[in-house]
């Protein structure tokens, strides 16, 4: 970990560099989490750190452990079944809100967002990759124009940015999502809602298929 300098969104960085910790594989299901520790490594004092960790604990990340404190808990095969059964309808409605209303700003933002999720593929990079994926889907939420959209599924970004990191750092990896996410901005871009809604809700759920799929064998650690 890096030290990060103090700045108003510091526990959102905290926050953000102990999930990297996660997704890069370097604290696996089980590991404790200890407040001083972390803020130690990052520089910084301990109350962002304490309310970084809350904040990971609510979203599912980190989980109390008896007599252990904070550890980082273990994926939940169910949970994520019906996490990425919601994200897909609210995805779609947000990539068809998208079409309907943002289209130019598509065509403006999104075409870097793709460019940057593949220089990440090629550079081997999970927490870049994870990053990027994010990003884009992000975008579709501020297009859809429903604020609701966002916030609804922020704690579901979270979880599945500790999701992606078991898998990504596998052997095995997913279909191409960047050519996933390249079809849906061009039906964004289109204004083909029915398409955008259709080609993201089947991106959400071909997802989950995976990432449960591979849980079930065994090859992404659980706990």
């Amino acid at each position: 970990m890096k030290v990060l300098a103090s700045q108003p969104n510091l526990v959102e960085q905290v926050q953000q560099a102990v999930l990297d910790e996660i997704t890069a594989g370097r604290l696996s299901p089980g590991d404790r989490v200890i407040q001083e520790q972390v803020a130690q490594a990052l520089g910084v004092s301990r109350q962002p750190v304490q309310q970084a960790l809350m904040l990971l604990r609510n979203q599912g990340v980190l989980q109390d452990a008896s007599g252990r404190g904070l550890i980082v808990a273990p994926l939940d095969a169910e949970y994520i079944r019906h996490m990425y059964a919601m994200r897909a309808v609210l995805e779609g409605l947000a990539a068809r809100r998208a079409a309907e209303c943002g289209a130019d700003r598509a065509a403006k933002l999104g075409p870097p967002l793709i460019d940057a999720g593949r220089r990440a593929v090629a550079a081997g990079s999970v927490t870049k990759m994870i990053a990027a994926d994010t990003r884009f889907h992000e975008l579709l939420y501020a297009l859809s124009g429903n604020t609701l959209v966002a916030p609804a599924l922020a704690t579901h970004l979270t979880y599945t940015q500790r999701v992606m990191g078991g898998v990504l750092g596998g052997d095995e990896k997913p279909a191409d999502i960047w050519r996933e996410h390249e079809d849906i901005l061009a039906a964004i871009c289109a204004g083909d809602g029915e398409r955008a809604e259709a080609l993201a809700r089947r991106h959400i759920t071909e997802a989950s298929a995976f990432l449960v799929a591979r849980l079930g064998a065994g090859v992404v650690p659980a706990g």
